[in-house]
Formats: C-alpha cells, sequence, structure tokens
C-alpha cells in the first residue's frame, strides 16, 4: 500500500512554478592569491545582488543560484573555471576580476558562444578582436583619458603635458588622452613615459615648464602623482591644472600633506554619484557587511544589473536573443549608463575627475555628478596653509 501511495506522488502534477530551476549565474573571482583583497568588494557585491534579487521574486519567476568559483589569482585558471561553468549551463556569465583574468575568460565565452558581462576588464584588450558575446559594463581605461581632457578644455586649457608611468594601463589612458586632445585641436605633443622607479622628477618638471603647457597630465601610481609633487614645489613650478591618475586619498595626502591641495584625480566611481540606484546600493552593502563599498563593488553590481536587464528583456537565458538584446541595450547603473559598442566595448560610461579641497576629495567633473566647482591649481607662493 505505502508502495502504491509513493508511486501515485510521483505521477501527481506539480505547479508549474516549482518545477522551475533556478537561474544558474556564474562568475570566477579572485578569493586567494594577491588579487584576492583588491577582488572581495567585487564577489561581496555580487552576493548582494543574488540577495537582492531573490527577495524581490527572483527573475523571470525564478529564483537565481549565484556560482562563484576561486581562480587564486591566477588569469589561466580563470580562462579554465569559465569553460568548467559553460559546462555546467550556466545561463549567464559575469567576468572575473582584472584584465588579463577577463581576456581568458572572454576568449572561452566567444568560443562557446555564451554571452559575458565583463565587469572589471578595463583594458582594451579584451575587446580588441571585437567578440559577439562579451559587452563590457566596466569603465574603460580609455574613458580616463577623455575625461581629463574634457575637463582640461572646458577650463580653458589649449595645451597638455602627458605623462604615463612604464605600464600597460597608464599608456593605454595617455594613448587615450592623446587621441581625445588632438581631435580638440588641442597641443598634446606626445606621451611622455617614465619608468615606474623614478623618484626625482626635476627634470621632467623642467621640460614641462619650458614648454609652458597649460595642464600636466599624468598616468601612474599615488607615489609617483607624490613625488611629481614635491619635484614642482622645489622647483616654484605649477601648471594651471594639475592631474595625476591616484592623487587623492589618504595615501597621497599623507604623502604630501597640504600640497595635495587642488591636485586632480580621476575615480570611475563615488559614494556620492547620482546615477541609478546608487544611494540605495551604498546603503544596503553597508547595511549587510558593515563596511562602506568601494570601486570594486560597484562595478560587480553594476555588471549584474546589466545582465539581470538583458536576461528580463531575452524573456529567458537563449544565448542568442541575449546577445542581440545586449548589442542595443542601454540600461542605467550604479556606473552610469550602459551602452555597448561595436566588439562590445563599454560607450557610454566616463569616469569622474576629483579635486581635493580642503583635504577632502570633491568630484568637480562632470556638471551632472559635481559636489564642487573646479578651483585652478594656484602658483606656490599664493597658498594658504589649512587651519
Amino acid at each position: 500500500m505505502k508502495a502504491f501511495l509513493s508511486l501515485l506522488l510521483l505521477l501527481l502534477p506539480f505547479p508549474a512554478g516549482s518545477q522551475q530551476p533556478p537561474l544558474l549565474i556564474g562568475a570566477v573571482v579572485s578569493q586567494t592569491g594577491v588579487h584576492a583583497e583588491l577582488a572581495a568588494d567585487y564577489r561581496k557585491a555580487l552576493l548582494l545582488w543574488e540577495e537582492e534579487v531573490n527577495a524581490a521574486g527572483g527573475l523571470l519567476g525564478r529564483k537565481v543560484s549565484l556560482r562563484l568559483l576561486d581562480d587564486g589569482s591566477e588569469a589561466v585558471t580563470a580562462g579554465a573555471l569559465y569553460r568548467q561553468l559553460i559546462g555546467e549551463k550556466a545561463d549567464g556569465l559575469i567576468g572575473p576580476f582584472g584584465s588579463a583574468a577577463s581576456l581568458m575568460a572572454a576568449a572561452e565565452a566567444e568560443n562557446a558562444r555564451r554571452v559575458l558581462i565583463n565587469g572589471a576588464g578595463w583594458s582594451q584588450e579584451v575587446h580588441k578582436r571585437g567578440p559577439r558575446f562579451v559587452f563590457q559594463s566596466a569603465t574603460p581605461y580609455a574613458a580616463w583619458g577623455e575625461t581629463v581632457v574634457q575637463l582640461a578644455r572646458a577650463a580653458g586649457a589649449r595645451s597638455l603635458f602627458l605623462l604615463a608611468r612604464e605600464e600597460p594601463a597608464a599608456r593605454e589612458m595617455a594613448a587615450a588622452a592623446l587621441a581625445a586632445a588632438t581631435k580638440a585641436g588641442m597641443t598634446g605633443g606626445e606621451v611622455l613615459a617614465y619608468s615606474g622607479g623614478i623618484a626625482d622628477f626635476a627634470p621632467i618638471v623642467a621640460r614641462a615648464r619650458a614648454v609652458n603647457a597649460d595642464a600636466w597630465i599624468a598616468f601612474g601610481e599615488t607615489r609617483d602623482a607624490a613625488e611629481m609633487v614635491k619635484s614642482m614645489k622645489i622647483a616654484k613650478y605649477a601648471p594651471k591644472l594639475f592631474f595625476a591618475r591616484g592623487a587623492s586619498g589618504a595615501k597621497f595626502i599623507e604623502a604630501v600633506g597640504q600640497d595635495a591641495e587642488f591636485a586632480l584625480a580621476a575615480v570611475d566611481w563615488d559614494p556620492r554619484f547620482r546615477t541609478a540606484g546608487n544611494e540605495a546600493f551604498v546603503k544596503a552593502f553597508q547595511a549587510k557587511y558593515s563596511a562602506p563599498p568601494g570601486p570594486a563593488a560597484a562595478g560587480g553590481y553594476a555588471a549584474a544589473t546589466v545582465l539581470a536587464e538583458a536576461l528580463r528583456r531575452a524573456g529567458g537565458a537563449d544565448q542568442e536573443k541575449l546577445r542581440a538584446v545586449l548589442s542595443t541595450l542601454v540600461v542605467p547603473t550604479v556606473l552610469g549608463e550602459f551602452k555597448a559598442a561595436a566588439g562590445g566595448v563599454q560607450a557610454a560610461q566616463r569616469a569622474a575627475v576629483v579635486q581635493t579641497l580642503e583635504g577632502r576629495a570633491q568630484i568637480v567633473w562632470p556638471e551632472p555628478l559635481e559636489t564642487a566647482k573646479l578651483v585652478p591649481y594656484p602658483q606656490w607662493g599664493e597658498r594658504i596653509l589649512l587651519k
């Protein structure tokens, strides 16, 4: 009798909703190795997104199951793990943290014709071959160079002194800045490369003084920016605008003290951005993790936002439909608007420029995001010490 009842229960129809398996979303994020600390917020944001989506009823009437794998901070391993996720029939893929790992992941996704949202691969190398199934939600390196040139032009600068640390990201940003300056009819000359070991920028400051450029625009690290400021102060040299990637934040101020004032830097995200859902995202992340989100968190959350909207509009996880939707999709994210150009490159988002004013980074460009007005870089003898 019990056997008969068990068989009967198996044959009875179940509600349609209970037969729907969860949507499997796969991502590979460094949880160990040298990139683990940098990628931690990226992973946390993806988990927050999963929790929020499921609390709201899921996607397309189905729960979301986020499968996160650890590449140990090895790009080659990331590629193999995406191949594994593809084999597990993941309905959607979100890219890993870092351009090298993203390049490997993109190759696997493109080969399998599976859509991947590139959430933290900022280099143009990821999209150089024009993939059809890989779409960048991250702010590309090129956008940093283009943004600061736009600001310089709006501020009245006509000639630029461009520098780049000898490393791929900095060269990519500087190349974009030079191209933007040329297009805008500004004088930029060539990008002057400098080595990572340089500690005295005096000879380079002398070259900048000789050409009398309106704006000093440098792409490198925080320590580079600090040494530039020190060399400029000794030489009593001050251009109308001083921009250096990384010339903001506690480490920069600690290195140069009040001489950090009026320096310009760039960020791809800030908790104060008046972008879609950003205020709610910051509050939710803080509440869940008892710590404020960083740019990596915003990148992960934006990638998940783009994938979710594409799944909704495609009505499912058919990869060709998803690809078609993403090729024309325009959707707001915490980073800014997502819009893909040829090869899946992010075409809408731009970095923001911040300026250190009274010891705090204020957003001075673009206007819709600004928290303060740009102040020209004063001569050293005109500065007043903060109290």
